[in-house]
């Protein structure tokens, strides 16, 4: 693609890029309460990708900020910031059936209202379902490092993948991103530091503290007694 600057440049001439996805798709096995869950509650939570462009006013059915998630596990956290922070809505996007599933058994049993929930491509979601200026936080918290070298081009925090986030987040909105490996946040805060129509908020130019709103994991905490770090980056769309 060294001739085309982006994948839609090189769409408009015509010309194929073959994607290279950031994840791969380990299905796994449901269990019986995670299957009783999507048949529940997906026709209440779940929004089904070729539904199209959504107006988020309807789909919560008031006008409220809106925080994208993309990955999010099991969604233990999710939920939490969704209960936490009652006068958001909250979109978590997810690839993993088991994750959809315990996601929407934990928001059912906590009586969360205010989060929907995709079981899709991220970067499909974001092209077909997003509009344009219309997300107050994207959220990515421990993205799959892709720690051998060769397989780096796999992380999701890319340039192209950078201005479509921009693209989607309204003015003033943020980019919170975080990891446990540190070589993926140096990645992390090197394109994002390139990236156009983006402010660092960080006070020394690269990371912040865990800010209250994102949830410790057990996995988290487990990590900081073995003394491992955790590196957060909180970039605003300034342009």
């Amino acid at each position: 693609m060294s001739q085309f600057k982006s994948e839609q440049e090189a769409a408009e001439s015509g010309v194929y890029i073959r994607k290279i996805q950031s994840f791969v798709k380990r299905e796994g096995r449901l269990t019986t309460g995670q299957a009783k869950s999507i048949e529940q509650n997906w026709p209440i939570m779940g929004i089904e990708h070729k539904s199209g462009l959504q107006n988020f006013a309807d789909t919560f059915g008031r006008v409220a900020p809106i925080v994208l998630e993309i990955g999010f596990g099991m969604g233990k956290s999710l939920v939490e910031m969704a209960v936490n922070e009652p006068d958001k809505d909250f979109l978590g996007i997810e690839v993993h059936r088991p994750g959809v599933g315990t996601c929407l058994s934990e928001a059912a049993e906590q009586n969360v209202t205010n989060l929907r929930v995709y079981e899709h491509d991220a970067v499909e979601v974001f092209a077909d379902c997003v509009a344009d200026s219309s997300l107050a936080r994207v959220q990515l918290f421990f993205p799959d490092p892709w720690h051998k070298k060769r397989h780096h081009k796999r992380r999701i925090v890319q340039p192209d993948f950078v201005q479509n986030v921009r693209n989607k987040l309204a003015i003033g909105g943020v980019f919170h991103m975080a990891t446990d490996w540190e070589n993926y946040a140096d990645h992390m805060l090197i394109v994002m530091s390139a990236a156009e129509g983006f402010k660092n908020q960080s006070v020394t130019n690269d990371y912040v503290p865990r800010p209250e709103q994102r949830p410790l994991t057990k996995f988290e905490q487990r990590g900081h007694r073995l003394g491992h770090g955790v590196w957060d980056l909180m970039f605003e769309r300034v342009s």
